[in-house]
């Protein structure tokens, strides 16, 4: 009886390594590729009023940073990359946190959806009662191999328990159902643990992506009163590129915030419900074997 689910830890714990894989390489891939895209799609020479000569001489790599005091270019009205490219160094790593909200929340989407399994999850849990109060236990079992996921593995779970508790003469209604409620618990402890997974990863996101724009707008607030503060006429293009840089940031770090709270949200919700439906299915196991065994 306790010998069967001994396999199921392993493969949890395999699961949870290759969840911590995924996150380990995802993290500076999406950075990585942020910065690839601040400098090749930004920074690319035709966002930016530069001359054709200074356009020939130089690879797009160089044009990207090409910003010295004989040559100071402002991307063209209009043209939001030039735009972005001028925020700064903070941008590129907005954006792979950016990336990171995108793919996390999708990876999290992907498991969460197998754990609700092929079918409606509102509809199983219906079907599971519906053929505990006619005592059809095998029938359940069926039902919840046809639907697959995590909430039918738990489900099943207590129901193969109830199986083998009614089986077992030496036990009592009261240790029956004690039984029972301890292995769904047990089997919720260990596939509950891996939706919740890489949350904390978009939690953390929320606060770091305000923190980084935050840290833009004060750099770019810097500039913009570091062109103010120049003897005589104030820079007009060094305050125009310090006021840009901070808005940039903040509009930047304020968007990767945002999706990452809804993100958040939706997933944790998403969650609450397969709980809730692991909580009603197991309090109807319960019930039925206390009310069919009195």
């Amino acid at each position: 009886m306790a010998n069967a689910p001994k396999p199921t830890p392993a493969k949890k714990e395999s699961s949870a390594t290759a969840s911590n894989l995924f996150a380990t390489l995802v993290i500076p891939i999406c950075l990585i590729i942020g910065i690839a895209l601040f400098i090749f799609v930004l920074g690319k020479p035709s966002n930016f009023n530069i001359p054709e000569d200074v356009a020939k001489n130089n690879s797009p790599l160089s044009l990207a940073f090409y910003n010295d005091d004989t040559h100071s270019f402002l991307p063209h009205p209009g043209n939001y990359g030039g735009m972005a490219f001028k925020g700064g160094f903070i941008v590129p790593i907005l954006m792979g946190m950016l990336l990171m909200v995108f793919v996390f929340s999708i990876e999290r989407l992907i498991v969460i959806g197998k754990a609700t399994g092929k079918g409606s999850l509102e509809s199983f849990i219906k079907k599971i009662q519906s053929l505990l109060s006619s005592g059809n236990i095998q029938a359940a079992v069926a039902e919840c191999d046809k639907q697959q996921g995590s909430v039918a593995n738990v489900i099943k779970s207590g129901l193969k328990k109830y199986s083998e508790v009614e089986a077992d003469t030496n036990l009592d209604v009261e240790q029956s159902v004690v039984a029972i409620q301890k292995d769904i618990e047990e089997a919720t402890s260990l596939e509950m643990p891996m939706l919740e997974q890489n949350l904390t990863i978009i939690a953390t996101l929320v606060s770091v992506g305000t923190l980084m724009g935050l840290l833009g707008t004060v750099t770019g607030m810097i500039k913009a009163f570091g062109g103010l503060a120049n003897s005589g006429a104030p820079d007009q293009a060094a305050l125009a590129t310090g006021i840009s840089e901070a808005l940039i940031n903040t509009a930047t770090g304020i968007s990767t915030s945002t999706l990452a709270i809804i993100m958040y949200n939706i997933l944790t919700s998403k969650i609450d419900k397969l709980t809730y439906a692991i909580d009603e299915a197991g309090f109807s196991i319960i019930q039925t074997y206390a009310s069919t065994h009195k």
